[in-house]
C-alpha cells in the first residue's frame, strides 16, 4: 500500500441518518438528502455519489494519459458509471462498470487511454482487487 506524501485536498462531510439521512460538506457546497437505492425517497444514494465521483476522476486521469500519449481528447468524451450494490450470502458487495465514450478516437488509442487512466485514477486504485470492475469502450 502506498502512503500519501503530500495531501492536496481533504474532503470533509458530516452524515447523519445513514442511507435515509443527510450529508453536508464542511464548505456547504454539498448538502443532500440520502435515500436507499430503489426507494421512493427524494435523495441520492452512496452508490450514485460513488459513480459520479469515480467517473469525474476517471475523465481527469484520461486527460493526464492523453497528454503523455500526445493525443487530443474529443470535447464530447463521457463516462457512464454503473455501480452495483449486491449480496453474496449475508455480505454486501459493490461491483462497477465504467462505459467510456471517446468519439472519433481510434479503438487502439482509446484502449491505451482507458488502460492508462485505470492505472492512475485514485478511485480505480482504491477499488483494484477489492471489487469487480469492467472498463468498456462504447
Amino acid at each position: 500500500m502506498s502512503k500519501i506524501e503530500k495531501v492536496l485536498y481533504t474532503a470533509k462531510t458530516h452524515t447523519s441518518g445513514g442511507r435515509d439521512g443527510t450529508a453536508r460538506s464542511s464548505d456547504g457546497r454539498l448538502d443532500i438528502d440520502l435515500s436507499s437505492p430503489g426507494s421512493a425517497g427524494k435523495g441520492t444514494n452512496p452508490e450514485q455519489l460513488f459513480a459520479a465521483g469515480w467517473s469525474a476522476c476517471f475523465i481527469g486521469a484520461m486527460g493526464l494519459a492523453a497528454r503523455k500519449l500526445k493525443v487530443t481528447l474529443p470535447p464530447d468524451l463521457s463516462v457512464d458509471a454503473e455501480v452495483d450494490l449486491g449480496t453474496t450470502g449475508d455480505a454486501y458487495l459493490l461491483g462497477a462498470r465504467l462505459n467510456v465514450s471517446l468519439p472519433g478516437v481510434q479503438p487502439d488509442v482509446a484502449r491505451a487511454l482507458v488502460d492508462a487512466a485505470h492505472e492512475t485514477c485514485p478511485y480505480s486504485k482504491a477499488t483494484r482487487g477489492n471489487i469487480e470492475v469492467e472498463i468498456n469502450l462504447v
